[in-house]
């Protein structure tokens, strides 16, 4: 890389990038360079093999950092997606744009088809590793984080290196607007609609046919939380999920059926509660009570940390700031009263 200045305001850096990998990080039609563009305020051209970033010289050297971050994500064969670059640009906008690459060479496992199961952003990274290094995990964040996903894997890593004996997945039965008690069928079949999401994570990375194998042997379980009680679950894996629908009976029941070897993580959205109106979730309860045992680490996540489509994060931040806006009515109504 190499920069010189034309004048006292203009500042072009030269930077040399591989067609291919110009490619993937430009986008169709270059939709991600002119995001870059408009972002940083600045002007970049391909001269033949050479990237000319060209913009006030501060913005232009954070332009250039972030492209050369995106070239090494690349030239790794990861796919450069609208969120890869969405998420280097907030880092390069905070002067953070390594972090990117330092994130990604953390790899957890593979899916059944090959592809890598990595943190996406410094959230999810300070999220896996807490669950490397406690015991109990609290995942909290909004839809898209990857809560489950990522707690999937990490549970699945720990089975195939034995670290475990078998993998436990709950989650409460609670209907999400609408009831499904008509439903015919089993009791299995009334629960499978609420257990769907964990279902799908596992034949994604561990495989349909070695799930169905590992389910028929009781080395993987999937049921709904009522079924653990009066249980004590020594040396598995135990994932609460939607754990925000919890009532406070409900996972201090769950918490105490922990036994010798086993971790746990509960992950939940206290946004998206299902619980019926005026009543307290065990999920806020746990937060309070449980925040400063060791052992016990709470990870926050937040909109910059949805990893689905780049609208899903508008949609959470725009969420986020009408419930602070009403909230903070609120209490300018009591003020007055």
């Amino acid at each position: 890389m190499r920069s010189e200045n034309s004048d006292e305001k203009i500042f072009s850096i030269h930077m040399e990038m591989p067609t291919e990998h110009m490619q993937k990080i430009f986008g169709a039609q270059d939709a991600y360079l002119k995001k870059l563009e408009r972002d940083f305020e600045v002007t970049v051209v391909d001269r033949n093999g050479c990237v000319v970033i060209t913009g006030q010289e501060d913005q232009a050297r954070r332009a250039a950092a972030v492209l050369k971050q995106l070239t090494i994500l690349s030239d790794r064969g990861n796919d450069i997606g609208e969120q890869s670059v969405d998420y280097a640009i907030t880092m390069g906008k905070e002067s953070r744009e390594e972090a990117i690459t330092q994130i990604d060479e953390d790899c957890i496992c593979h899916t059944v088809n090959g592809k890598p199961i990595k943190p996406k952003t410094l959230g999810q990274k300070a999220y896996v590793d807490a669950m490397r290094e406690n015991m109990i995990v609290f995942g909290l964040g909004p839809a898209g984080t990857g809560k489950t996903y990522l707690a999937m894997a990490m549970a699945i890593t720990a089975f195939k290196n034995d670290e475990v004996d078998r993998i436990i997945l709950t989650r409460p039965a609670i209907e999400a607007g609408e009831k499904l008690g008509f439903l015919p069928g089993d009791l299995q079949s009334k629960v499978d609609p609420y257990l769907r999401p964990l279902y799908d994570a596992l034949y994604q990375i561990m495989g349909a046919e070695s799930f169905t194998k590992n389910m028929e042997k009781g080395l993987i379980e999937v049921a709904p939380l009522a079924y653990m009680r009066g249980r004590t679950l020594d040396n598995a894996y135990i994932i609460l999920d939607e754990a925000q629908n919890t009532t406070p009976a409900q996972m201090k029941m769950f918490l105490t059926r922990i036994g010798f070897g086993s971790k746990v993580v509960i992950t939940g959205d206290v946004s998206q509660k299902d619980l019926p109106a005026g009543s307290k979730s065990g999920l806020d309860i746990a937060a309070r009570v449980l925040n400063k045992i060791e052992g016990i680490a709470f990870c926050n996540l937040t909109s910059k940390d949805v990893v689905r489509h780049p609208l899903v994060q508008k949609i959470v931040k725009a969420y986020d700031d009408y419930e602070a806006k009403e909230k903070s009515r609120g209490r300018e109504r009591n003020v007055r009263k």
